[in-house]
């Protein structure tokens, strides 16, 4: 698609794919292989250098992926994008690409459980110290901030209870001690805000969630900004020395973009976290109706929170789009279009009412997992962020009666009715 004034759902449909010469088929097709033959010997060479463009090996591109990785790129407004494997994939590769042992990353604490202890426990085996804080405080982001940080890592939308990270003031602070700055942007979608444009350097998603959209593939995705300048900056050795591993190139010297170029030609290379070309077809079609279904979750799910914010056994209801929500001023400020489909409540009384009511849903699912059609329901506390300990789960406002909802596409009758039911059981 060579016209990017293009709208938002045009690109959605056609961006990343300009039709196969050799069987013209409409829609982008499944390139099941493993590997791609060279001309000759100087072809493969020439590719191996990055001297020139072109297919080498499925783990480092493939064509299907290209579509997908081109499509988001559009979307977001990046200047280039890497899909893996998951989301978590996404989230660890960019730190390996980043970091080293002795560096450090300042990240939110209003995040995904299992990112938390990803972040605090696994890479900080590896030498990687992660400083979480609290999103709201912007003097607790500088503070955390030291000669050896490489990296700041916010969830637009935190999962589980839906807070809303002020990126703009955080990509100040970035900016300021010329650090890239990283947003996780898998609750609001592309369609809902684009953090490129309040200063993020680096979008990622779990395209297992929104982007695919009916829960049947894992994926994650990478989106480089090209903003971030690597080029002498003291804080980015492995950028700006010539690369042992890859024909001593310095992928500063590639300017806009070294971070997504570095990223596919070592850190995809040596992990080797790449995403199978059959996710990357069920993901693209996924994304051919992401405007639809995300205006529909948000409008159910708007219905949703306003009905348990009058129900006598609720407690709190933690929505961004709510008037009563601390968050309301910033919902304003990034989501014209709707504050996305996940959020939390809390069931007045202790686990086991919280239980109860869970075990008397009929309709609504008890899954670990958002971003579906169906609507789904967890219990934070016992699954997704279960590896906290009881003070970082108070940290994060995670309480016994905690009830996480991902809001789906059903007749949102439907889904107050089962909840109503269930409430009063």
């Amino acid at each position: 698609m060579k016209n990017n004034n293009y709208g938002f759902e045009t690109k959605m449909i056609h961006a990343g794919y300009d039709g196969d010469e050799a069987t013209h088929s409409v829609t982008p097709p499944l390139y099941q292989t493993n590997a791609y033959y060279f001309d000759d010997v100087n072809h493969a060479k020439s590719l191996f250098e990055l001297s020139q463009p072109g297919n080498i090996y499925s783990r480092l591109m493939n064509p299907t992926n290209g579509f997908l990785e081109e499509r988001i790129t559009a979307l977001e407004g990046g200047v280039g994008a890497l899909a893996f494997s998951s989301g978590h994939a996404a989230m660890f590769n960019t730190i390996a690409n980043l970091c080293q042992a002795g560096d450090e990353v300042v990240s939110s604490r209003n995040i995904y459980g299992g990112a938390i202890n990803m972040m605090g426990v696994s890479v900080k085996r590896l030498g990687i110290t992660v400083k979480f804080v609290d999103s709201d405080d912007m003097n607790a982001w500088e503070n955390a901030v030291t000669d050896k940080t490489r990296l700041l890592f916010t969830e637009l939308i935190g999962n589980p209870n839906a807070n809303i990270s002020d990126i703009e003031k955080i990509a100040q602070i970035a900016k300021k001690y010329k650090i890239p700055f990283m947003v996780d942007g898998t609750f609001n979608t592309p369609y809902l805000c684009r953090p490129f444009e309040f200063g993020a350097d680096i979008v990622i998603h779990s395209a297992t969630k929104m982007l695919s959209g009916h829960g049947q593939v894992m994926a994650g995705i990478i989106i480089d900004g090209g903003t971030f300048e690597y080029k002498n900056n003291p804080r980015f050795p492995l950028f700006n020395e010539p690369d042992v591993s890859y024909h001593g190139v310095v992928f500063a010297d590639l300017g806009k973009t070294a971070f997504i170029t570095r990223l596919r030609a070592l850190i995809m290379r040596d992990f080797g976290s790449c995403l199978a070309p059959f996710n990357a077809y069920m993901t693209l079609l996924g994304v051919e109706t992401l405007s639809l279904r995300m205006e529909r979750a948000c409008e159910n799910a708007l219905k949703t929170a306003k009905f348990l914010e009058t129900c006598p056994e609720v407690e709190t209801v933690n929505y961004p789009a709510l008037e009563s929500n601390k968050y309301y001023p910033l919902y304003k400020k990034y989501f014209p279009k709707g504050a996305g489909n996940v959020f939390t409540f809390v069931i007045k009384g202790d686990r086991e009412r919280a239980a109860r009511f869970m075990d008397s849903l009929e309709l609504i699912q008890n899954v670990a997992n958002l971003g579906d059609i169906r609507t789904q329901v967890v219990h934070p506390a016992t699954t997704t962020h279960s590896q906290l300990s009881a003070e970082k789960l108070r940290e994060m406002d995670v309480s016994e009666g905690t009830v996480r909802i991902s809001v789906g596409l059903e007749t949102a009758e439907d889904i107050i009715n089962d909840l109503k039911q269930a409430l009063g059981k």
